[in-house]
């Protein structure tokens, strides 16, 4: 069975149509946290590539885990609360039009599902349907006219998750250096590289490639940047 299979007894089918479309953050945790895992270990690359005292990585990555972890959940808090703002915007337009050209915006319906193939009698008896019920005409222009839908995240859920993402996932390359473990880079590289697979990993449950190939995908892009960190610091060792 696919994952996406369920119930389509009728009885199921309605319980799940009654719950409507669930909101999940896949996207802030995937971006998050490929984000913190590649803020601090590039930080752990570049001092390891410098060859600086262990204690800098602790100064620089514990402040870019914060500093940098709010900056993303208020760009993702800014960036949701525009979509939030623009989808009652246009909103607001459709109920004045509704109000001011009712005939017009019937015209538009009437187009819209004739565009679809419905016709004679089957398409003016969904002109009326839509048109007698204002919510329906709205959310109908606004798929239709405008190609969007009511928003299922709120700005701040958005912004939450996308800080702990990065906080959660970031903190891992910092660990050996915060509980003073030996072979600190060294175990600093496998956590971050196991940090990205692990983040691959989930991301396939939404995706139609293996677990394995998300994984080592994310991995491979994410200990690049490192690879990155660490080739700067490396060259630039000699300024210090």
């Amino acid at each position: 069975m696919l994952k996406s299979d369920h119930d389509h007894s009728p009885e199921a089918i309605a319980a799940r149509l009654s719950e409507g479309p669930k909101a999940h953050y896949l996207r802030e945790w995937v971006y998050g946290g490929i984000d913190g895992v590649v803020t601090t270990f590039a930080i752990v690359a570049g001092v390891v590539g410098a060859n600086l005292s262990p204690i800098i990585v602790l100064i620089l990555g514990v402040a870019n885990l914060i500093g940098d972890g709010f900056s993303m959940g208020a760009g993702a808090y800014s960036s949701a609360k525009a979509e939030e703002d623009n989808y009652a915007r246009l909103r607001e337009i459709e109920a004045g039009h509704i109000e001011k050209y009712p005939e017009g915006e019937k015209e538009e319906i009437r187009q819209i599902f004739a565009a679809k193939g419905i016709e004679g009698e089957n398409l003016e008896n969904l002109v009326e349907t839509i048109s007698g019920d204002e919510k329906l005409w709205i959310d109908t222009m606004m798929q239709e006219e405008y190609g969007v839908s009511a928003p299922l995240h709120t700005a701040m859920n958005t912004a939450i998750h996308t800080f702990l993402a990065f906080v959660a996932c970031g903190v891992m390359p910092l660990l050996p250096f915060l509980i003073k473990a030996p072979h600190q880079a060294v175990t600093s590289l496998v956590l971050a590289a196991l940090t990205f697979f692990a983040i691959g990993s989930v991301k396939s449950l939404w995706s139609v490639k293996p677990w394995w190939r998300e994984g080592i995908g994310t991995m491979v892009i994410g200990l690049t940047a490192a690879g990155l960190a660490f080739a700067i610091g490396y060259g630039l060792r000699h300024l210090v």
